[in-house]
């Protein structure tokens, strides 16, 4: 059990709640950050449901699965909510919020970041009570903790509920694998004839991807070492995988490019030895389904997303702080009072100072333990 007082007040329990909404729209790893989060509301509060305000992927991977959230309800795209899915139909956010207000909420939560946008679409369910994250440029809720961007993002939603009586129960992530996944991720890969392994190269950000040429380089050492390599990524990142298989060079590495659902993804990385990934979304996937994980990270998003166990994960950092195309320090963008001009427009990597050797180092470590 942590301690809640390191979190902020607990004290501020709201009685005779029925129902949650936990706005938490965004992408893959943002979520996994908000499940330490979701299990304390759910300990703290049993008898009260726990509606995600989502995306629908959320409602697909949520489908007969254990854990904190009890239903999704689908929020449509708008600005600073998240964007459509591909062939997403349109829908009003007006009739949406009239039918979430109809829900009869008691609380409502906003763990979707700095709140300019969310924070009003929160206000706007009627909960008896909203809490949240609150931004200089975003109005408040009535419960609120300040948005400081260098915070983890597992504590800084931790914050959020304590505010509401909700002390945290762990830090740690969890996602349950269930059955399906399992089954189809075995339809899909086959039996294995060895360990198998998995790269993740993509990343949505180019500047957090490693180069797709050292990931080739680890899966010809670690297919040399016995083990079976598999690289995922999205549809979006198929031209980054192929630069890995292509690089790999005669090593039968497997690439997995939209081969898999979201919870065959999972059910794939849980039965993994092993998963080296840029910092990504499936690199935290693959954390709370219990596989062991090399991330591969900019110092900066070291500080707000890297596991902070070492028994079986393994933050890789690089400490490039200049863009490799013009020179700038991009550090400053949220320091002003510090001299530099903290943004540039180039979107070139900022982990090509991880060295193959060191990746190496720490796959063979936790493949030996």
């Amino acid at each position: 059990m942590v301690t809640p007082a390191l979190f902020g007040p607990t004290d501020g329990h709201v009685p005779d709640v029925r129902r949650i909404a936990v706005l938490r729209a965004n992408a893959l790893g943002d979520f996994i950050f908000a499940l330490p989060a979701l299990e304390a509301l759910r300990v703290s509060y049993p008898g009260a449901e726990i509606v995600l305000l989502g995306a629908p992927w959320h409602a697909k991977l949520w489908r007969d699965r254990p854990g904190p959230v009890d239903r999704v309800l689908v929020v449509p795209p708008a600005p600073g909510i998240r964007a459509p899915e591909p062939d997403e139909p349109q829908s009003a956010m007006d009739d949406f919020v009239a039918a979430a207000a109809d829900e009869g909420f008691d609380l409502a939560v906003q763990i979707h970041g700095g709140g300019a946008n969310s924070n009003p679409l929160v206000s706007r369910l009627g909960a008896r009570v909203t809490v949240g994250l609150r931004a200089e440029d975003a109005p408040p809720l009535d419960r609120w903790v300040r948005y400081v961007y260098y915070q983890h993002e597992v504590i800084r939603y931790l914050e959020v509920v304590a505010l509401v009586g909700a002390p945290a129960t762990t830090i740690v992530p969890a996602l349950a694998v269930i059955d399906a996944d399992r089954a189809e991720a075995a339809r899909v890969l086959g039996p294995a004839g060895r360990p198998r392994v998995a790269l993740h190269p993509g990343a949505t950000d180019t500047r957090r991807r490693w180069p797709a040429e050292r990931f080739a380089e680890v899966a010809r050492e670690l297919h040399r070492d016995g083990y079976e390599v598999l690289v995922t990524g999205t549809p979006a990142e198929r031209e980054v995988v192929d630069r890995v298989v292509a690089a790999a060079a005669g090593v039968p590495v497997r690439p997995q490019v939209g081969t898999l659902s979201l919870g065959a993804l999972a059910g794939c990385y849980a039965d993994c030895a092993l998963v080296v990934s840029n910092d990504s979304g499936p690199l935290h996937l693959a954390a709370a389904v219990g596989a062991s994980t090399i991330g591969i990270y900019w110092v900066g998003n070291l500080i707000n997303s890297g596991n902070p166990l070492r028994g079986r994960h393994r933050p890789i950092m690089s400490w490039m702080v200049r863009c490799p195309v013009c020179g700038v320090d991009c550090t400053p963008g949220i320091y002003p009072h510090r001299p530099g001009d903290g943004e540039c427009p180039h979107r070139d990597s900022f982990v090509t100072d991880v060295p193959v050797v060191e990746v190496l180092e720490a796959a063979r470590d936790l493949l030996a333990g």
